[in-house]
């Protein structure tokens, strides 16, 4: 079994940088996509997809709202994936979780399609 331990959040202004890292203990040789997510305050429906990188090939997928802003990268070494976020928004602002699974192309930007979750990091972006 995959443990996930995400770290990285913080409070930022708005146009600044962070990196989140997640990195994977246990069986992480046997990981077949990893994934953030992240959840606004007050939001109570699944979390949003915001990125996604198979873990093998490194083939990446983002969302249409973090495209060209945040890039998913991983270190197979060491069993860790980054996301580096740059041109923060205020509406970025949520906690981000890293997630483990093995979704088809079709549903790998459902949060059903994980079976594995960290315990997120909060990052805050102020106007």
């Amino acid at each position: 079994q995959v443990q996930l331990d995400e770290s990285g959040g913080g409070l930022v202004q708005a146009g600044d940088s962070l990196r989140l890292s997640c990195a994977a203990s246990g069986r992480a040789s046997s990981i077949p996509t990893m994934a953030w997510f992240r959840q606004a305050p007050g939001e109570e429906e699944e979390r949003q997809f915001v990125a996604a990188a198979r873990w093998n090939s490194g083939m990446p997928y983002y969302s249409d709202s973090v495209k060209g802003r945040f890039t998913i990268s991983r270190d197979n070494a060491k069993s860790t994936v980054y996301l580096q976020m740059n041109s923060l928004k205020p509406e970025d602002t949520a906690v981000y979780y890293c997630a483990v699974g093995s979704p088809i192309l079709s549903n790998l930007r459902r949060a059903s399609a994980y079976y594995t979750w960290g315990q997120g990091t909060q990052v805050t972006v102020s106007s």
